[in-house]
């Protein structure tokens, strides 16, 4: 038993050689992607996994993706599934699970090949037609259990006049990843693409757009571009030490697209059907501005618990307010001061939207932004069909992160002489600027906390802040921390009565109820979704138009009999008038009042470009 043939010595003996060199030494794996079929939304993909260990092979597709917190379930568009072996001889391929794929009889060779299906073009899916295809790699291709730090490279079989926008190392006639992390987070858009490209610090920003418009109207999209760019590099001090020295912005923006933004380590994926002119131009590029900042926020410094990112589980954090919300709020602020915005455009386009959500919705009252952030996997972008109830329990972290921001920054400047723009270039230099395709320290609540008080001097302030308002759900007060830069939180609607519904108005002259509110007239009076209002005040509620003449007719406190049919039969039900709760902020100056010049000093500070 102790003697065994020589040819089986050496194999197993070469086995742990093998498992024992650097991941970059170890055979790459091989990627082929061929769109044979784009006209039906197909593209073929072949990968080979070589010097593959003894045993089965567990082909994988991801189930979630980088940016994206919930469950996707990736294979379900995966199909026409074959493996060989190196000598072509057809392997067995069976499915343990919905997720994956076990090869076995295998000789060291896995060819892997199988048809995708993509039919939707944004950050999560993959987009295939006859005229570009814009791929998220997780939901595009496949892995192996085992074989993730192995360098992968990438070969796209092009239809003619296409090419490839990626953040991906274009590579002898391929493009190259260090590893799986890295592959996964690169998307990729294949198509005619219009290149537009500039030196910002030694560094190469390069915009590769599809897109219907002019190249008058994309110039103008760089040029606006550029100066977020620097107004970014600004706040940190200089741009990120990219992995290949570029930062590629991959845009599609053709009819079919969806919008979306996602943040990638030396890119970000940009999709929308809006034209880049008219209304277009700044919705688009509010997404350029939040996407960019990420490239600091959440990619270099990053949260513990999304890193390594986990491509077979739902992936949840507790930092998703600082991660997501600190760079909503620097989104908005970086576009005032490049300049697209002005002092009245930023208090209608940004801080009024998040004052609004912060005082008048539920949820910012009962949870906290940590609680907030650890709802992603149900919240971001989750498919379900059943009701919920998170009109009154929830916030989108983006809010009320950007919400606590926007606090903690006026705080910071009325009570510290220091700012947010501080604390961010502080835990860049703690926890973001070491890297090697990802962050040496990420960082935890606790860090977050820890270098607040460092900022500050003050560590039980930062104490404070953080149990109040972070693990806490304690509400900024937003009228006083405005004041000192000019500007006023008000009632936008004062005096309006309102029922404070969301109301679906039917054919038949009836209207369906939304889930009511904690506190509206609606849920006082026991009344919340798929009730359904057949009269008010004596009356149809026929459009939403009537229904608000009608309102106009009274003020708050006054009484409405309303004719309802609800679950248990049809009744009238008195229901009181409250007065309109949104909320808005406005400068001074609009609202009628002096502006100081310790005002303006304050509000140039704050908002003024700090780029040279």
């Amino acid at each position: 038993m102790l003697m065994m043939r020589k040819s089986a010595a050496i194999l197993l003996l070469s086995l742990p050689l093998a498992l024992s060199r650097p991941a970059a030494a170890q055979a790459p794996v091989h990627y082929t992607v061929a769109f044979p079929n784009a006209a039906h939304h197909e593209a073929r993909i072949t990968v080979t996994f070589r010097d593959v260990p003894a045993g089965p092979l567990h082909v994988r597709m991801a189930r979630s993706s980088p940016g994206r917190y919930a469950l996707h379930e990736f294979a379900k568009n995966v199909y026409d599934v074959q493996a060989t072996s190196a000598q072509g001889k057809p392997l067995s391929v069976v499915k343990p699970d919905p997720y994956g794929w076990d090869v076995t009889g295998h000789d060291g060779t896995v060819t892997f090949t199988y048809t995708l299906f993509g039919d939707r073009t944004d950050g999560t899916y993959a987009g295939i037609d006859q005229r570009h295809a814009h791929l998220n790699m997780p939901a595009t291709l496949a892995f192996a259990r085992g074989l993730e730090q192995r360098p992968a490279e990438v070969k796209f079989e092009l239809p003619a006049g296409w090419t490839v926008a990626s953040q991906l190392r274009p590579d002898a006639g391929g493009y190259y990843a260090p590893h799986l992390q890295y592959l996964m987070d690169s998307p990729t858009s294949l198509g005619p693409q219009k290149v537009r490209s500039w030196q910002e610090q030694g560094r190469t920003i390069e915009m590769q757009v599809l897109h219907e418009g002019t190249d008058a109207e994309l110039d103008a999209y760089v040029g606006q571009t550029k100066k977020v760019v620097k107004e970014a590099a600004a706040i940190f001090g200089g741009l990120p030490e990219y992995d290949f020295g570029r930062y590629t912005f991959v845009a599609n923006h053709l009819p079919q697209t969806s919008g979306d933004g996602m943040e990638h380590r030396n890119s970000t994926s940009l999709t929308s059907n809006r034209p880049l002119r008219g209304t277009g131009t700044l919705d688009n590029l509010g997404t350029v501005s939040h996407e960019f900042f990420h490239s600091w926020n959440v990619e270099r410094i990053r949260p513990q618990d999304l890193e390594p990112f986990d491509f077979e589980r739902a992936n949840m954090s507790s930092n998703l307010w600082f991660a997501e919300g600190f760079t909503q709020y620097y989104g908005e602020l970086l576009l005032r001061r490049a300049g697209v915005y002005s002092d009245e455009q930023y208090c209608q386009e940004a801080l009024s939207g998040i004052v609004d959500a912060m005082i008048t919705m539920p949820g910012p009252k009962r949870y906290s932004p940590v609680y907030m952030s650890q709802q992603a996997p149900f919240v971001d972008a989750a498919a379900a069909i059943d009701p919920n109830n998170r009109s009154n329990t929830y916030l989108s972290y983006y809010y009320i992160g950007a919400g606590n921001a926007l606090a903690l920054d006026l705080e910071l400047r009325q009570r510290f002489k220091t700012d947010l723009d501080t604390y961010m270039r502080t835990l860049w230099k703690q926890h973001g600027q070491q890297q090697n395709y990802a962050p040496a320290k990420p960082y935890t609540l606790q860090d977050l906390q820890r270098v607040l008080g460092e900022v500050t001097k003050d560590t039980a302030f930062a104490g404070q802040f953080f149990r109040q308002h972070i693990s806490g759900h304690e509400l900024p007060n937003y009228e006083q921390l405005m004041a000192p830069a000019g500007f006023l939180v008000r009632r936008a609607h004062a005096g309006q009565a309102t029922l404070e519904a969301r109301l679906q108005f039917n054919p038949d002259s009836s209207a369906t109820l939304g889930t009511t509110l904690l506190g509206s007239p609606f849920y006082l009076a026991g009344l919340d979704r798929e009730d359904v209002l057949l009269k008010v005040d004596g009356k149809k509620p026929t459009n939403a138009k009537e229904m608000q003449q009608r309102l106009a007719a009274h003020k708050p406190g006054d009484v409405l009999q309303v004719e309802v049919r609800a679950r248990e039969g049809v009744r009238t039900v008195p229901i009181t008038l409250q007065e309109n709760s949104d909320l808005e902020v406005v400068p001074y100056e609009l609202a009628g009042r002096p502006l100081t010049k310790a005002q303006k000093k304050f509000r140039a500070a704050w908002l003024n470009g700090k780029a040279k």
